[in-house]
C-alpha cells in the first residue's frame, strides 16, 4: 500500500510539473509588452507606449529607428499573419496545410505576383529612402523572428521561420491588387452564359451601367485656399479556403467645412474586407521630430494604407476598375508550340513551377505564356482541343511603384504632394479619399487606365489574335475619375460607378447603388455635420432600395392566395423601414424571398453550377432590383416546363411560397420568431478554427449581428441555399478623423490588436464592434504617457 501511495504521489507530482510547464512554455508565446530590449543597427533609444486597446505609440529620434521598432511589435503580434500573407503570391500555402492547397498554388504562381516582385526588387536603389525605411523595419521583424518567441501556429504547422525581405512586402501588396480583381470571377462566366444561352439573355443582366443610379460626380476643382465556365469554377476551388481575407468593397466619405458644425473636415472610412482572425490591419501611432502617423498597416507593409496626423488624413475604397482582360489565343495548327498574333507566329513561352507540399511528394507543372499573359488552361485542367486562354493583368504589366506610392501618402504634409504620390498606383484600382485641417476634401480614382476600342465589350473574352481588341492607349492621370472640393461640400465613394472620363463611361465592376444612394441621402440632407452623427452614420443599417424593390414586387400579390399569418407579415413587409434590426423579421423573409426569386429566375438555365458561380459576382448584387423589375424577359420563363409560360407574377408568388416554407421548417411556425438575430451571424475565422476541437481557442465569435448586404453597414454573406447568413465580410476598421479635435478621433476594430491567442488583446474589441461602439486614437504624448498600460524601450546593440 506504501508503494502504491509513492507511486500516486510520484504520479501526481509528474502531473503538477507537466501542467506548470504547459503554463510556462505558453506564457512565454505571450507578445512582450513592456520591459527592455536591444536592436542591431539601432541609433537611439525608441520608447513604445502601448495603450488600453495593445495599439503601440512609437517615439524616435529617428524615424529609421521607429520603423525597425515598428517591424518588431507588428511582428510579435501578428508574424502568422504575415508568414501566410506572403506564401500566397509565391504559392506556398500547401507547404503549410498540405495537398489541398495545390490548386491554390498554381493559380497564384501562374498569375506572376512573385516573378514581378522578384524583378522590381533587382531594379530598386538601395539608397532611396524608401528602400532604407522598408528595410529598417523588415530588420525589426527579423529581429523578433531570431530572438523571439514562435508563435503557438508555426509549432502546430511544423514550419520554419525564415526571414523577411523586401519580395516579400511587394508580393503582400501584389495580393491584396489580386483580391480586388473581380474579372478572374466574372469575364470568363460571362463568355460561358453568352455562349450557351445567347444574345438574348444577356441583354436582360446588368453588365453594363445603368444611368438611372446614383454615379459618383467628377469635378475638378483647387485647393481651399491653397475563358469559359471552367476558368471561373477554378477560381473559386483556388480561392475556397484561402487562409487569408480577401479584399471586397468599403465605403468612405470625407465632408467638407460648410456642412460640419465646427466648420472642420471630417473623413468617415470602413474599408470592407473579408473576416478572418487576426484582422486585417495593425494599428501603429509613429512619432518623430520629422514624421508622425497614426496608421492601418498590411501584414508585413511598412508603410500604413490608412492613415492620418494632424495636418491630414486619408483613406481608401476600392475603385472596381477593370483591370484584366482575357483572350482567346489561337495555336498554329503546324506547330503547337506557337500562336497567332498580328506580325506573325510567336513561341509560347513555358514557364515551369515546383510546389512543395506538406506530408506530400513536390508537385511541378508547367504553364504557357503569351504576350498577354499567362495561358490559364493548364492552370486549371480545361478540356482538352479548346483554345488557349491568356489573362492579362495591369498589375505584372506595367512597373510596379506601389510601395512608393504608399510611401509618399504617408510622408505628404499638403494636398499637392499628397496627390503628386497618386500616380504611382497603377493597381489595384482605389478610391483614395483625402481631407486636410485647411479644409480641402478630395477624391481620386487611381489606376493605370487604358482606352479600349469602342463598342468593345471588356466582360467577355476577347480575340487575342485579331489585334483589334487590344488598348488604344494608357489614360494620363489628370484623366482619371476626380473630384477636389466640390461645390456639393462632400466626397464619397461606395464602390458605385463613377461619373464619364475621357468622354466614355469606364468599364469596371461596380457595386450597386444601395449604399451610395443611402450616403448620398443622408449628406445632403445636413449642414451641421460632427463626429457623434457621422458615428451615426457609418453604423446606419438602412436600404432605401429594398424597401423600393419590396414596394414594386408587392404589387403583384394575389392575396387571395394567402393566409392569415401571410398577409400580417407581407403587410408588415410593406411598411419595413429598410432597417436591418436583431429584432425585425422583414429582413428575413425579404432575404428568403429574394434568393428564392433568383434561383427560380435564373437556375434553370444556368444549371446548379454555373448558378452558384454567378452568386459569388458583384454582377448578382447589381442584377436583383435590375432583374426584378422587368416586368418581360426570357429569364422569367421556366425552361423546364415546355408547356407553360411563367411570368414575373408567377415567379414572385412561388418564391414567396417557397420562403415561407423554408422559414416554417428552418424557424418554426411561429413568424414572429423569424428575427434577423437567428440568421445573421458573424464568426470569425482563424485557419486552426475549421478544425473543431481548435474552434473555440482561435476562432472569435459567433454574434448575432446588425446589417446586411449593400447598407452602410455593409455586413455581407453569401446566398448558398440554407437560408442562414453567416457573414464573411464588412467594415474592417470603422473610422472617423475629426479635424476640429484630432486628438479624439475614432475607430475600432473587429475583434482586436493582436493576432497571438495568448494576448489579451486577441479579441478585446469584438463585442464593442458588434455593438457599433468605438475607441479614441491616441495621439497627445501626454495623455499616452500617463495612460500606457506598460512601457517597451528599445536599445541600441
Amino acid at each position: 500500500m506504501k508503494t502504491l501511495k509513492k507511486v500516486l504521489l510520484a504520479l501526481a507530482v509528474l502531473i503538477v510539473l507537466l501542467i506548470v510547464g504547459i503554463f510556462i512554455f505558453f506564457n512565454t508565446l505571450k507578445p512582450d509588452y513592456k520591459g527592455t530590449k536591444s536592436l542591431a543597427n539601432l541609433q537611439n533609444e525608441v520608447k513604445v507606449y502601448y495603450d488600453n486597446y495593445g495599439i503601440p505609440h512609437i517615439y524616435a529620434d529617428d524615424e529609421s529607428d521607429a520603423l525597425r521598432a515598428l517591424g518588431y511589435v507588428h511582428a510579435q503580434d501578428r508574424l502568422w499573419q504575415m508568414e501566410l500573407l506572403r506564401r500566397v503570391a509565391k504559392g506556398r500555402i500547401a507547404e503549410v496545410f498540405g495537398a489541398d492547397f495545390v490548386k491554390t498554388d498554381k493559380f497564384f504562381l501562374s498569375l506572376g505576383i512573385a516573378d514581378q516582385s522578384v524583378a522590381t526588387v533587382s531594379n530598386l536603389r538601395q539608397n532611396d529612402p524608401m528602400v532604407e525605411r522598408a528595410q529598417a523595419y523588415l530588420d525589426g521583424i527579423n529581429e523578433f523572428i531570431a530572438q523571439g518567441p514562435t508563435p503557438i501556429e508555426f509549432y502546430l504547422t511544423g514550419i520554419d521561420k525564415e526571414p523577411f525581405t523586401l519580395e516579400d512586402v511587394y508580393n503582400a501588396v501584389g495580393y491584396m491588387a489580386f483580391s480586388f480583381a473581380q474579372a478572374q470571377k466574372t469575364d470568363p462566366l460571362l463568355s460561358a452564359m453568352r455562349e450557351k444561352l445567347g444574345d438574348e439573355y444577356m441583354k436582360d443582366l446588368a453588365i453594363d451601367s445603368d444611368t438611372t443610379t446614383v454615379w459618383i460626380k467628377n469635378y475638378k476643382g483647387t485647393p481651399a485656399d491653397t475563358l469559359g465556365t471552367d476558368i471561373t469554377a477554378s477560381v473559386y476551388a483556388a480561392l475556397e479556403n484561402l487562409p487569408v481575407p480577401l479584399f471586397e468593397g468599403s465605403n468612405s466619405w470625407v465632408v467638407a467645412p460648410a456642412k460640419t458644425k465646427s466648420g472642420k473636415v471630417i473623413l468617415a472610412n470602413d474599408p470592407h474586407i473579408g473576416f478572418a482572425q487576426p484582422s486585417v490591419w495593425y494599428e501603429a501611432h509613429v512619432n518623430t521630430p520629422t514624421y508622425e502617423k497614426y496608421g492601418y498597416h498590411l501584414a508585413g507593409v511598412p508603410f500604413p494604407l490608412l492613415g492620418h496626423d494632424r495636418n491630414l488624413a486619408y483613406g481608401l475604397t476600392m475603385f472596381e476598375n477593370d483591370d484584366i482582360d482575357f483572350y482567346y489565343e489561337e495555336v498554329n495548327p503546324s506547330d503547337s508550340t506557337q500562336y497567332k498574333t498580328v506580325e506573325g507566329w510567336k513561341n509560347f513561352e513555358y514557364v515551369t513551377k515546383t510546389i512543395k507540399v506538406k506530408d506530400g511528394d513536390d508537385v511541378s507543372f508547367t504553364y504557357k505564356k503569351t504576350q498577354h499573359g499567362p495561358v490559364m488552361n493548364q492552370v486549371v485542367d480545361f478540356v482538352t482541343g479548346e483554345s488557349p486562354v491568356a489573362m492579362s493583368w495591369i498589375y505584372t504589366q506595367q512597373k510596379n511603384e506601389v510601395l512608393h506610392a504608399l510611401h509618399g501618402l504617408s510622408h505628404a504634409t499638403n494636398l499637392g504632394e499628397f496627390k503628386s504620390a497618386l500616380p504611382k498606383i497603377h493597381a489595384p484600382g482605389l478610391n483614395v479619399m483625402y481631407g486636410d485641417a485647411e479644409g480641402n476634401v478630395a477624391w481620386w480614382a487611381t489606376a493605370k487606365l487604358y482606352q479600349m476600342p469602342d463598342s468593345l465589350s471588356t466582360k467577355f473574352i476577347l480575340n487575342g489574335a485579331s489585334g483589334t481588341e487590344e488598348p488604344l492607349r494608357f489614360l494620363d492621370f489628370s484623366e482619371n475619375p476626380s473630384a477636389i472640393n466640390p461645390p456639393w461640400n462632400y466626397v464619397y465613394s461606395a464602390n458605385n460607378q463613377p461619373d464619364s472620363i475621357a468622354g466614355m463611361l469606364y468599364p469596371g465592376y461596380y457595386l450597386p447603388e444601395n449604399r451610395a444612394k443611402r450616403i448620398v441621402q443622408l449628406l445632403d440632407a445636413k449642414n451641421d455635420w460632427d463626429k457623434e452623427s457621422i458615428s451615426d452614420m457609418i453604423l446606419d443599417v438602412t436600404s432605401p432600395v429594398n424597401t423600393e424593390l419590396i414596394t414594386e414586387l408587392i404589387k403583384w400579390f394575389d392575396v387571395s392566395h394567402l393566409t392569415k399569418e401571410q398577409l400580417v407579415l407581407v403587410d408588415s413587409l410593406k411598411n419595413w423601414d429598410g432597417r436591418y434590426t436583431l429584432s425585425s423579421t422583414s429582413p428575413t423573409l425579404f432575404h428568403r424571398s429574394e434568393y428564392f426569386m433568383v434561383k427560380n429566375t435564373m437556375e434553370d438555365e444556368l444549371g446548379p453550377e454555373m448558378f452558384q458561380q454567378f452568386l459569388g459576382t458583384h454582377l448578382f448584387k447589381r442584377q436583383i432590383a435590375w432583374g426584378a423589375k422587368m416586368e418581360n424577359g426570357k429569364w422569367w420563363d421556366n425552361i423546364n416546363t415546355p408547356d407553360v409560360v411563367e411570368t414575373r407574377k408567377d415567379m414572385i408568388m412561388k418564391s414567396f411560397a417557397e420562403a415561407w416554407a423554408s422559414l416554417e421548417n428552418d424557424l418554426g411556425p411561429d413568424p414572429s420568431q423569424w428575427t434577423w438575430d437567428k440568421v445573421h451571424t458573424l464568426e470569425h475565422q482563424h485557419p486552426f478554427g475549421k478544425v473543431a476541437s481548435l474552434r473555440s481557442y482561435f476562432n472569435v465569435g459567433p454574434f448575432p449581428v446588425e446589417g446586411t448586404r449593400e447598407v452602410i453597414n455593409n455586413l455581407s454573406f453569401p446566398y448558398d441555399g440554407t437560408g442562414f447568413y453567416k457573414v464573411s465580410s464588412g467594415p474592417s476598421t470603422r473610422r472617423i478623423i475629426d479635424f476640429s479635435d484630432i486628438e479624439n478621433s475614432i475607430s475600432i476594430l473587429p475583434t482586436g490588436q493582436s493576432g497571438n491567442p495568448f494576448s489579451k488583446h486577441y479579441k478585446d474589441q469584438a463585442e464593442m464592434y458588434v455593438n457599433g461602439q468605438f475607441r479614441k486614437m491616441m495621439m497627445n504624448k501626454a495623455e499616452i504617457q500617463e495612460t500606457a498600460e506598460s512601457v517597451l524601450t528599445f536599445t541600441k546593440r
